[in-house]
Parts: C-alpha cells; structure tokens; sequence
C-alpha cells in the first residue's frame, strides 16, 4: 500500500477531501520525522512505538583491500508494533 492509497482509503472512508487528507498524512510523517530527528520517541497507544535506537561503534572489514575500518556509534530509526498490532497481523 502506498502513501497515494492510505489517502484515498481515508478519504473514502471518512468522506473528507483526498486534498485535506493528504496534507494530514504528510503532516504526521513530518512531526514522526521532525521528533525522532530530536531524539525523542514517537508513541501511537493500540498502533506502536517509533523509537530511535542507537548502534554501538563496531569494527568492518573490506574484504578486497584487506583492511579494517571504524564505524562510530550512530542512531537509525525504528518502529516496534503493539501487541493489538501484532495479533491483528497474526491472525491473517
């Protein structure tokens, strides 16, 4: 399902205009987006968690020259579904 979708099912379902329900959808990521760039999670109650996790620094190999690199600690975004979310998913 693409973004175009979740829009036109919304719209469809609530009756309001594909245009009001597109900038609602884009607003939402935007504020997910603009909170986890800051550092703080994102809790939907009966959806999940958008949390930011951090990677500890870790060592690598490039395998063709031979030699290892450092890669530092870093943050990457990730999502933890609810429990509701998971049975809802499991029960298909």
């Amino acid at each position: 399902m693409t973004k175009a979708d979740i829009v036109n099912e919304i719209s469809r379902q609530t009756g309001l205009e594909k245009g009001a329900v597109l900038a609602i959808v884009e607003k939402l990521m935007d504020v997910v987006k603009d909170s986890m760039a800051g550092g703080n999670n994102v809790y939907l109650r009966g959806f999940g968690s958008f949390v930011v996790k951090t990677r500890k620094e870790k060592t690598a190999r490039n395998i063709s020259k031979n030699t290892t690199l450092k890669i530092p600690e870093h943050k990457i975004p990730a999502f933890k579904p609810s429990k509701v979310f998971m049975d809802a998913v499991k029960e298909d």
